[in-house]
């Protein structure tokens, strides 16, 4: 028990000693040693990277991961040490219900067909996703989890404990400093007596004169002195190791980031490839798929050879064909016209805001435009000037 509360008071003594110090540095009433210019770049160097490290992790993370609900889970695990469960993606799981659409709407149905199609077009786009949030995870979260984690806080704690060594060695050289000038103070005045307490029995004799008492004083604070240079050269030399290390963090960062874009470029490459599969598929069905739901006009075909004579020959039959085409049995609707529009050509029908119009689709029109009629009027309009009613 004696010596815990000697080691105590110990430990007490030099937080306050260090306390005092930080205190003066910041009050600019004590000198502070000054670490050489290649270590300042050091330590400037390191800091960037661990905040520049941090940065990237994160948003990293945010990029495989945008579920905040799912990271915290992820985060969970990792700490209690346990695999976290399997999840689908999301285009799995778009994928599955797709799927499962197509047996309700039957998959021998033009609609059920395409279904599965795509839905296991999505199936195959969330395991390439999988992989590759599985590939990036191991081989460019965890390198840069593990500086953040492991080596940054060996730096961390090494140069924490480099100031207490640098407060402790300006604290010996202030000690010295007042030292020597009480030693001279001391021998100006020949045998002046210390300033002490008055706590002394008044027949006390001093054994010695107050200089050599000042001498000694001067000798121990050299001698501390020596100690703390020691133990603050020797850290700040494990100090400097460790930050000159980081050049070598850089290379294995630069590894893993051509790993990630590498993983990166096989998965996006991998989508495209499903993608215009799947565009080519349903691209060779969609005439078959169009023309068994909507038929097509007899006289609304033309003569290929007449239709490559001149433009205005291939005009005048597309005029023709929106003049002949008829609405479907089933399937017009109204629409309201939100803004005026000029028909570009006599194969558009102008609008007048707020008026209604009939409007339908046929087999190998744009998209972006549907038939539209008032009256005996007919003609092209565009969708985007339309508020389809019903």
């Amino acid at each position: 028990m004696d010596f815990s509360v000697k080691k105590l008071a110990s430990d007490a003594g030099v937080f306050f000693s260090r306390a005092v110090q930080f205190t003066q540095e910041n009050l600019g009433q004590a000198e502070k040693t000054e670490l050489d210019a290649h270590f300042e770049n050091l330590l400037a160097r390191a800091d960037c990277t661990k905040n520049w490290t941090e940065k990237i992790f994160r948003q990293t993370e945010y990029l495989l991961q945008p579920n905040p609900s799912a990271r915290i889970e992820e985060f969970l695990y990792e700490k209690l040490d346990r695999k976290a469960p399997s999840r689908p993606t999301n285009a799995e799981l778009l994928g599955h219900y797709m799927l499962e659409a197509a047996k309700d709407f039957g998959p021998g149905t033009p609609y059920g067909s395409t279904l599965i199609k795509v839905g296991e077009c999505q199936q195959r786009l969330g395991g390439a996703e999988r992989e590759f949030l599985q590939t990036s995870a191991i081989s460019f979260l965890t390198p840069l989890r593990n500086f953040l984690e492991g080596d940054w806080r060996t730096i961390s704690k090494e140069r924490r404990l480099l100031e207490n060594r640098r407060l402790d060695l300006d604290a010996c050289k202030a000690r010295l400093k007042k030292a020597k000038a009480a030693e001279a103070k001391a021998a100006c005045e020949g045998e002046a007596v210390p300033d002490f307490q008055e706590t002394r029995p008044r027949n006390y004799v001093l054994s010695a004169s107050a200089s050599a008492l000042w001498s000694e004083e001067v000798d121990k604070a050299e001698h501390e002195l020596r100690v703390a240079q020691t133990e603050f050269d020797r850290q700040a030399e494990v100090t400097r190791l460790l930050l000159e290390g980081i050049s070598s963090t850089h290379v294995n960062h630069l590894r893993c980031l051509h790993e990630f874009v590498e993983a990166q470029t096989a998965y996006y490459n991998q989508c495209h490839r499903v993608m215009m599969e799947l565009h080519k598929e349903l691209g060779s069905s969609s005439a078959d798929v169009f023309s068994s739901n909507f038929g097509r006009n007899p006289s609304a075909s033309a003569d290929p050879d007449a239709s490559a004579e001149s433009p205005t020959a291939a005009l005048e039959t597309d005029v023709l064909q929106i003049e002949e085409v008829q609405p479907p049995a089933s399937g017009t609707r109204k629409a309201k016209v939100l803004y005026d529009y000029d028909a570009a050509d006599t194969s558009e029908m102008s609008l007048l805001a707020d008026e209604l119009i009939t409007v339908y689709t046929v087999p190998g029109m744009d998209s972006d435009w549907l038939i539209g009629e008032r009256g005996n009027q007919k003609g092209k309009v565009p969708v985007t000037y339309l508020e389809l009613l019903s």
